[in-house]
């Protein structure tokens, strides 16, 4: 199931500057996850972006999990 949720993120040079999005959809994955740190609920991100669907916040939240399973993280600038 991981793997087919993580399809549903996506990076196209010619979208967002590259940067990973919801299935071609000009969202960000930073722009979801800072409308949920808000204190947005995850019903309100989707009743207010009507072409996301529930199985995309949880393939953002995978994604968010997945990039935060690191050995460590060194401070590279000041």
């Amino acid at each position: 199931m991981n793997d087919t949720l993580l399809q549903r993120i996506t990076h196209n040079p010619d979208i967002c500057h590259g940067k990973p999005c919801i299935r071609g959809l000009r969202y960000p994955i930073e722009f979801i996850l800072e409308l949920l740190s808000s204190g947005m609920s995850t019903e309100e991100v989707l009743k207010d972006y009507d072409d996301l669907e529930s199985k995309d916040i949880l393939a953002i939240l995978l994604f968010a999990a997945q990039l935060c399973q690191v050995k460590s993280i060194d401070r590279i600038a000041s």
